[in-house]
């Protein structure tokens, strides 16, 4: 099911590339990818990430635009929900995919734009963290283009609400915006007032236990 379509500005993700090797803790899995590895899968079986893939916390994943070739990883994560930031229809074959995975699509159009000084629409944003608020959209996947600027001020404005500190904030978000940070999104960031959300039933469990903490992120080379 697609939500309600919004037509919004922000920054871009710019033209370049950024790969992102990661490793995945035996911990992370989900129970249907313990399974499939358990039981031996062919190598023809081999799973590939979506560009700039990571987990945010339980049931939260980030990433680029997913293709075909990503769908079979995709499956083992489980997913009920995938937030989508981008304002282009999205392929039929990733509606295929939803239609048989029974995922729902949340999309939130933010235009993507090489111009560094655009505002970012701030009810956009609120209404993406929303959906990830609520546990019953977990698992959930939030991605745009290439998983750097839309999804990086969504994911960060979710770390304000985790208490996070702003070093570690933008930290994170540098690690996959990389040579693309963009002043302008961490200004966002920094501004963004979470007190809003203050009205909301703390459904999630991260929330929960980042209740009057500050989070530190660790280095990690670029």
């Amino acid at each position: 099911m697609k939500s309600e379509h919004k037509s919004q500005r922000a920054v871009t993700d710019g033209d370049g590339a950024f790969y992102k090797t990661i490793q995945v803790a035996s911990e992370t899995f989900s129970p249907r990818m313990k399974h499939s590895l358990a039981a031996g899968d062919s190598d023809e079986e081999l799973f590939n990430p979506p560009l700039n893939f990571a987990m945010v916390d339980n049931g939260i994943y980030r990433s680029g635009f997913p293709d075909p070739t990503n769908f079979p990883f995709l499956k083992t994560l489980g997913l009920r929900s995938i937030i989508y930031l981008c304002p282009e229809p999205y392929p039929e074959a990733n509606m295929e995919f939803l239609k048989l995975n029974d995922i729902r699509l949340f999309q939130f159009g933010i235009e993507g734009t090489k111009e560094p000084f655009v505002n970012i629409p701030e009810d956009a944003i609120r209404e993406a963290l929303t959906v990830v608020l609520d546990i019953r959209n977990h698992p959930l996947l939030i991605h745009c283009k290439r998983g750097k600027h839309r999804t990086g001020c969504v994911v960060g404005c979710l770390r304000k609400l985790q208490r996070w500190c702003l070093t570690s904030i933008f930290d994170e978000y540098q690690r996959f915006a990389a040579a693309k940070a963009r002043v302008s999104d961490q200004r966002f960031m920094e501004l963004f007032d979470v007190s809003s959300f203050k009205h909301l039933p703390i459904t999630c469990s991260f929330l929960k236990s980042c209740e009057g903490r500050t989070h530190s992120f660790p280095s990690e080379d670029k």
